[in-house]
């Protein structure tokens, strides 16, 4: 009986795939700015010759596209949970806020650089464009809770999600992973400060 062999998984050249490439071209991304990394930058950094990162993705523009992607792509799968979230629309909208923790910890350099994202380019504006509909989301379950009788008369919607938000988007200015830390404890001290603020007493 012949064996069966399995191909081996192809990493491209020299030993980077993709998502090592990925890592290290964010990482500089972050501590140099996107606009301030040429190619010459990350091949230097990584030791390869930029025809090898090209073996890979066609420019740096694709790069970014595929950093801020990661961050936005966990942030709406986030929202898409919530038709399975019961109770009323403060609680999904908690279980967003928590989520959104989870995903800045398992993906902090990543939403760091979409956070930094000023609308510089093509892919910069299309960024800012879905991070403006998750906004607009947000601002939708705040209205939600707020017809339900969940949230503080004569606060505005909006002004709510933005304040909700740049709480847990300030946390890429201070937190840092730790050995044994837990993204549900950071989230449990988000919502407390959040909703002991909001929610309807």
């Amino acid at each position: 009986m012949p064996t069966m062999t399995t191909k081996p998984v192809r990493r491209g050249r020299p030993g980077y795939d993709l998502e090592s490439l990925l890592q290290v071209a964010v990482k500089l991304f972050n501590e140099r700015g996107y606009d301030g990394t040429s190619m010459e930058d990350l091949a230097r950094k990584l030791g390869i010759t930029k025809s090898a990162i090209y073996y890979h993705v066609p420019s740096k523009d694709e790069l970014l596209r595929l950093a801020v992607d990661r961050a936005l792509d966990g942030l709406f799968a986030v929202v898409a949970e919530i038709e399975d979230v019961p109770g009323r629309a403060i609680d999904r909208l908690e279980h967003v806020l928590r989520g959104s923790v989870a995903v800045l910890v398992e993906q902090l350099p990543f939403v760091t650089l979409l956070l930094r994202v000023r609308g510089n380019t093509k892919v910069e504006r299309a960024a800012l464009a879905r991070r403006r509909e998750f906004d607009h989301l947000v601002t939708d379950l705040v209205k939600q809770a707020e017809s339900e009788g969940d949230v503080r008369e004569g606060l505005e919607p909006a002004t709510v999600a933005r304040l909700l938000f740049g709480m847990v988007n300030s946390l890429t200015e201070w937190y840092r992973p730790r050995k044994g830390s837990d993204h549900v404890d950071l989230a449990d001290a988000v919502c407390r400060v959040a909703f002991d603020g909001i929610r309807k007493s």
